[in-house]
């Protein structure tokens, strides 16, 4: 019997089936891990899947070179922490060239994210990516499959993809393909959130309020994560405010929001009166992600 309550019992096994099926049908699988929440539950569903073996696919990250401290250092904890060999990715050239979201904006983008994680799954030859996108969190992403086929350029077109009636599955690629699989697909923010909270799962910090330097851009409240690289404008300064993130990217891009939402359990419940897309706070998001979407994005 699940400890679960009876939807979550469901969505959970839903998940698991996915993954133990992926990986069977899989040559070379990896789970896409950004040390966010989404990330983070889908590799904890990957240990259940397959315990008490150790994972059979290993973690890959896409280091942006803008990533949260926070989340640099839940990412390499994780992974010791439960015996996934993580992998990191970076495009170096673009480090060289301090290519950042300040002032490059969706090449950036491209540059920092698309272009190196498509160069990781090419290097590596990964067939099966596993992803942790739902379809509740932006409109481009419910158009996804479960089983989203990627072409060998690793782009998405919404058009090509297979109809799934009555959860079946098709894993078949031709020549050249790979498959990107969601298994949170149909889970929504609080879902994952109640999960979160019945399994005692542990997650980067920053998802809880917590008292943050915070600068105010076109109305959104941005962390200075590392006053260094910050870009201060002209008088600017950073005060303290209780924060926390309801999603997490390149932290010059990424808006928190006042909250006093600083246990799990009101976490929970503050998303029960969300009115707006979580992903709503990504500043790198709009009016593009499903252009990046089939550049090969996610």
């Amino acid at each position: 019997m699940s400890d679960l309550p009876a939807h979550l019992a469901t969505l959970e096994a839903e998940a698991i089936e996915i993954l133990r099926e992926g990986v069977a049908e899989a040559r070379n699988p990896v789970l896409l891990f950004s040390g966010g929440k989404d990330s983070t539950v889908l590799a904890q569903l990957a240990l259940r899947a397959f315990y008490p073996s150790p994972p059979p696919l290993p973690l890959l990250h896409i280091d942006s070179t803008w990533e949260f401290a926070d989340v640099l250092a839940f990412r390499d904890a994780f992974a010791r922490q439960h015996g996934f060999r993580l992998l990191v990715h970076a495009n170096e050239e673009g480090r060289a060239q301090s290519l950042n979201p300040f002032d490059h904006g969706d090449v950036y983008t491209t540059l920092m994210r698309t272009e190196p994680l498509k160069q990781a799954l090419r290097d590596g030859g990964y067939d099966v990516i596993f992803g942790g996108a739902r379809r509740d969190e932006e409109a481009t992403r419910a158009k996804e499959r479960i089983v989203s086929v990627r072409s060998a350029s690793q782009s998405w077109e919404p058009r090509s993809q297979r109809p799934e009636l009555w959860r079946c599955f098709n894993w078949q690629r031709a020549p050249g393909e790979t498959i990107r699989a969601f298994p949170l697909s149909n889970w929504t923010e609080h879902d994952l959130w109640h999960w979160i909270l019945q399994r005692g799962v542990d997650l980067v910090p920053l998802y809880l309020a917590r008292e943050r330097p915070v600068v105010m851009r076109g109305g959104l409240r941005i962390v200075v994560d590392d006053p260094r690289r910050m870009r201060w404008l002209p008088g600017e300064q950073a005060r303290l405010e209780k924060v926390r993130f309801r999603t997490l990217g390149c932290w010059p891009v990424t808006a928190a929001e006042a909250s006093h939402a600083d246990t799990l359990p009101a976490v929970v419940q503050a998303t029960r009166g969300a009115q707006t897309s979580e992903r709503a706070g990504r500043l790198g998001d709009r009016g593009s992600l499903e252009r990046q979407k089939r550049e090969g994005y996610f």
